[in-house]
C-alpha cells in the first residue's frame, strides 16, 4: 500500500458518521487564489455513535444483517435517509446488510485518509454493438494502488485496533459469503431464549429458533450454504437442537459457578483467562519485519551495491515500519482487570440463582446477554460448548454437554 503525506482535501460527500467543514484555504496555490477552500471532515456525534454500536456489536459476535436488523427496529435512520441530498441515487429504505458491511470495512474512520479503494471502469453495454453504449463499472484497487496518509487526517471514530480485530474476525468468518447467510436476531412473539446465541458445529453460522408442538428447536439446514462450499461434504442435511436439552445443564453450571461456595473460583478464573492484543503483537512483528530489511538494505549498500538499485524496496520498508509505527501508537494499551474489577462486574449481574430459579424466558434471555453467552453444538458428539465473557476484556469458556 502506497502512503502519502498531504492533507486530505474532501471532494465527495462525508463518509456516514462525519460531517465537512472549512477548513481554511486551499493547499495548492493556484486553488487557493481562485477562491477555493480546503474542505476537511468533523466528527457528526449522532451518527458517530451509531458506527461505533456497529463495530462493538461485530465484535461481539452479531453478523451484518443482525446488526441492520438491530438499527431497523430501534428506529435509527439508515445513511441514505440520515443525509439524503447526498444519497439521491439511493432507495433510503432502512439498514441493510450490505450498508453494514460498507462501514465495517471502511479504513476512513481511523482517522487515516484513504484513496483509490475503487476503481472506476468503462464497459461496452454491448461487445456486439459499439454503439449501444458504455456501462460504467466500479470495482476494488488493487492493494498497491490504495494510498494512505502517514498521519491521521481526521478524527477517528473508532481505534486502529478495533478496526484491525473486525477484519480479522471477517476473514475467520469467510467474508462477505459467510455475513450474507448470518441468521438475524429480530424480536418475535415466540420467545427464544437461546435466539442467536447457538452456532453449529459445522459451519459456524448461527441456528434458526423453530417453534413446534413438541417445543422449541434451534435448526440448521445445509441448502442454505454457498453452493460449493466445503461445509456441504459433511453437513447433514438438518442439524436440529432441542431447547430442553440445553437449558436445564447450562443453567445448572450457571448456578455451580457463581454460588457462593465457587464464586472466589470463578472470578479468579475470568481473570487469569484475560489474554494479550493480537493486533498489537501483530503490529509490532511487522514493524520488526520492516526494520530487518532496511537494516539488510543497508548493510548491502555499505557492501558497495548501487543505491538506486534499492531504492523503491527501501522506501517500501519505510512506508510499512511507519504504518506499523502508527499502528501501535494508535492502539490503546490492552485493558488489564484485577480481582475487584471482576468482582464488581459479578455483582452487578444481580442475584443469578434467584433469576435462574424462575426460569421465565424473558428473564433468562436477559441473563445470558448479560452474561454474553455464546454456545457451539457438535451434533456429532452431541456436546454444546458454552463460553461467557460477562465483560468486552474478559472471556472465560467451558464445556457442557446435552
Amino acid at each position: 500500500m502506497r502512503k502519502s503525506s498531504t492533507r486530505a482535501v474532501i471532494r465527495a460527500g462525508a463518509p456516514y458518521g462525519y460531517t465537512v467543514v472549512d477548513g481554511g484555504a486551499h493547499p495548492n496555490p493556484r486553488k487557493a487564489a481562485e477562491g477555493h477552500r480546503l474542505r476537511l471532515l468533523a466528527i457528526d456525534e449522532p451518527s458517530a455513535e451509531v458506527v461505533r454500536r456497529i463495530f462493538a456489536e461485530y465484535l461481539d459476535g452479531r453478523g451484518d444483517r443482525a446488526i441492520a436488523a438491530g438499527l431497523n427496529s430501534d428506529g435509527i435512520l439508515c445513511p441514505s435517509a440520515h443525509r439524503p441530498e447526498q444519497n439521491r441515487h439511493r432507495l433510503a429504505d432502512g439498514w441493510q446488510g450490505s450498508t453494514v458491511r460498507a462501514i465495517l470495512e471502511n479504513p476512513r474512520y481511523t482517522g487515516y485518509a484513504v484513496f483509490g479503494r475503487w476503481t472506476k471502469q468503462e464497459m461496452l453495454l454491448d461487445p456486439d454493438d459499439v454503439r449501444a453504449g458504455h456501462v460504467v463499472r466500479f470495482r476494488r484497487a488493487q492493494p498497491d494502488r490504495i494510498v494512505r496518509s502517514r498521519v491521521p487526517a481526521h478524527p477517528a471514530i473508532v481505534s486502529v485496533q478495533n478496526f484491525v480485530d473486525v477484519q480479522i474476525l471477517r476473514r475467520s468468518r469467510g467474508g462477505a459469503a459467510r455475513q450474507t447467510l448470518e441468521r438475524s436476531s429480530l424480536k418475535a412473539s415466540q420467545p427464544y431464549v437461546l435466539g442467536g446465541r447457538v452456532r453449529c458445529g459445522y459451519c459456524q453460522r448461527r441456528m434458526e429458533g423453530a417453534a413446534r408442538r413438541w417445543g422449541t428447536y434451534y435448526r440448521c439446514v445445509a441448502r442454505t450454504l454457498v453452493p460449493g462450499s466445503p461445509v456441504l461434504a459433511v453437513h447433514p442435511k438438518s442439524v436440529y437442537l432441542p431447547e430442553m436439552a440445553i437449558l436445564a445443564p447450562v443453567n445448572r453450571w450457571l448456578s455451580e459457578l457463581f454460588d457462593p461456595d465457587n464464586l472466589e473460583g470463578t472470578v479468579a478464573a475470568l481473570v487469569a483467562s484475560q489474554g494479550g492484543d493480537p493486533s498489537r503483537t501483530a503490529a509490532g512483528q511487522r514493524l520488526k519485519d520492516a526494520e530487518t530489511r532496511i537494516r539488510r538494505f543497508q548493510a548491502a549498500i555499505a557492501a558497495g551495491i548501487d543505491p538506486a538499485a534499492v531504492v523503491d524496496a527501501i522506501n517500501q520498508a519505510q512506508a510499512q515500519r511507519a504504518a506499523a509505527q502508527n499502528e501501535l501508537d494508535s492502539a490503546s494499551a490492552p485493558a488489564s482487570l484485577d480481582t475487584a474489577d471482576v468482582r464488581a462486574m459479578v455483582d452487578a449481574l444481580g442475584d443469578i440463582g434467584e433469576a435462574l430459579s424462575r426460569a421465565e424466558p424473558r428473564l433468562l434471555a436477559s441473563l445470558y446477554e448479560a452474561l454474553r453467552m455464546e454456545a457451539v453444538y457438535d451434533a456429532e458428539a452431541r456436546v454444546v460448548t458454552v463460553t461467557i465473557r460477562p465483560a468486552h476484556v474478559v472471556s472465560a469458556c467451558v464445556r457442557g454437554g446435552t
